[in-house]
């Protein structure tokens, strides 16, 4: 089963998220207003020629697990490395939180904010669609979220979490991710996560949760000429 986490997206959108993807037997995207993410069926030599239909000049898109020049029509505009992460330990013990709310189609607007002013990682407006999100609100305004967004085979990715720095301190972004994972663990899933590699807080927070890696992987922003 690790072996879907290597290549998680392209399993996810050619699996049970494939009702969110748009693409081929070789290559697919989630489809516009989700998360700018593509996937490849082969990583080694991803088809991006496969994927010049579905989309847009200008677009930019994360990709993960290929090195190597850029292929024709798309260029590499930001490269780096990532962790995946996996959950390595008993539940967690419930941490009741009484100010989180679950967050629907209705919130998507604030949470598209939140994800703008925090950048957490790829996020777009019907994100909040692809799984449980759950959220902490001074007024109007949402100020910390947690949610899943990748899914495939056992494993279930904890994914958009962020609070906004005016309220950081308060322990938010590890109990909102503690209600999710418990959550995935009742259902018989794994909790995974990506975190980047320059991101020694978040992943410090992650390993005193109960992740541990299971990998280092290239990560490219690549734009569709």
């Amino acid at each position: 089963m690790r072996r879907l986490l290597d290549n998680v997206v392209w399993h996810a959108l050619s699996g049970r998220q494939s009702r969110f993807a748009e693409g081929t037997a070789t290559a697919r995207r989630y489809a516009r207003g989700f998360s700018p993410i593509l996937g490849f069926a082969d990583q080694r030599e991803p088809d991006f020629a496969a994927l010049a239909p579905f989309c847009t000049p200008g677009e930019h898109f994360y990709t993960d697990g290929w090195q190597g020049p850029a292929p024709d029509g798309w260029t590499v505009d930001v490269e780096t490395t990532m962790f995946k992460m996996v959950w390595d330990a008993p539940p967690p013990p419930g941490d009741p939180l009484p100010e989180a709310v679950a967050l629907g189609r209705g919130h998507a607007a604030q949470a598209l904010d939140l994800a703008t002013a925090t950048r957490p990682g790829p996020f777009g407006p019907r994100t909040i669609e692809l799984g449980d999100y759950v959220g902490v609100f001074d007024g109007p305004t949402l100020v910390a979220m947690a949610g899943e967004r990748m899914s495939a085979g056992p494993w279930r990715e904890i994914s958009g979490v962020c609070t906004l720095p005016a309220w950081q301190g308060r322990g938010w972004a590890r109990r909102l991710m503690t209600i999710l994972v418990r959550r995935q663990l009742a259902r018989g899933e794994t909790p995974f996560l990506h975190v980047m590699r320059d991101n020694e807080r978040a992943r410090a927070l992650y390993r005193r949760m109960g992740f541990v890696d299971h990998a280092e992987a290239v990560v490219r922003v690549v734009t569709r000429r």
